[in-house]
């Protein structure tokens, strides 16, 4: 069967008016097109749907079974066709747990005040899970925290990051101002291999240290925050996981002569893609974010 969406709107106009002439003035067609119509669709029913009475044409039982059907069909190609009016969409957006955990929750709210009819989805996982997702297609975008090299992806630089050396007010490390030698030494509170974070925290961190005497993994910043702040250890985190908790005292900032510790964070796309409105939006976007 190859019913088409002409055929419906023929029958509708019909149905309404009561004649084929008056349907072809609604529709801009002629008497003969909207004959014509009607016919292919009986056609393909193998049933009429009209009585023919006189001059006019009245449904008929067959004809007012289908006529609600075919309304609700219209109805609904009336709403694809302005499906993508008023900025919506739906996007699926991709987050390393840092920056899903702590950016992107305002960057999303300010981005839905700004364009309400836009769904967004957000999947957060490490940087390695994320950039899967994002060759994958599972995903439209994707913001990770360390460096990626797939061949089928598009890397933008999105914003930088500051890290910090952090631990509990009453570890050692914290009081002694831990010198470099005291921080190698010390137990570190580290996330899981592929994430972002770690790759990053180890680059930065080891030309300095040398070595990580002894590691703890935990899979979140969260986790990792509350576990130095009861003293277990000390990690580098982002200053924006961490800010909080050293404005309240709860974790304190380790002096230890090392250098300003930043990082960049990455926008991913795969490179075929081709960007919609609504996601160029997003990505103009999150461009003007800091």
């Amino acid at each position: 069967m190859r019913l088409t969406l002409r055929q419906l709107d023929v029958m509708v106009a019909i149905a309404r008016t009561g004649s084929t002439t008056e349907a072809g003035r609604q529709l801009s067609l002629s008497q003969s097109a909207v004959s014509a119509a009607l016919a292919e669709l009986e056609t393909q029913f193998d049933t009429k749907v009209f009585d023919r009475v006189g001059k006019r044409v009245v449904l008929n039982d067959c004809g007012r079974l289908l006529l609600p059907r075919a309304l609700a069909v219209l109805d609904q190609m009336r709403e694809i066709e302005h499906l993508f009016e008023d900025g919506a969409g739906a996007l699926r957006v991709g987050a390393s747990t840092t920056v899903g955990n702590y950016m992107m929750p305002s960057v999303l709210g300010a981005f839905q005040r700004r364009w309400p009819m836009t769904r967004i989805e957000l999947e957060v996982g490490n940087t390695r899970e994320v950039v899967d997702a994002v060759a994958a297609y599972r995903v439209d975008i994707g913001f990770i925290e360390g460096p990626c090299h797939h061949p089928e992806l598009t890397v933008h630089a999105w914003m930088d990051d500051e890290l910090c050396v952090v631990a509990a007010p009453s570890h050692p490390a914290a009081l002694a101002g831990a010198p470099p030698a005291a921080l190698a030494a010390a137990r570190w509170i580290l996330r899981e291999p592929g994430s972002g974070t770690r790759d990053i925290v180890e680059s930065i961190l080891l030309p300095h240290l040398g070595v990580f005497a002894s590691t703890m993994h935990l899979g979140n910043s969260e986790a990792i925050k509350r576990a130095v702040a009861e003293g277990m250890g000390v990690s580098c985190l982002s200053l924006r996981v961490v800010q909080d908790w050293l404005d309240n005292g709860r974790l304190q900032r380790v002096d230890a002569g090392l250098p300003r510790l930043r990082r960049t964070l990455f926008r991913i796309h795969p490179r075929r893609k081709v960007l919609s409105v609504p996601l160029q939006r997003f990505v103009e976007h999150c461009g003007t974010w800091h």
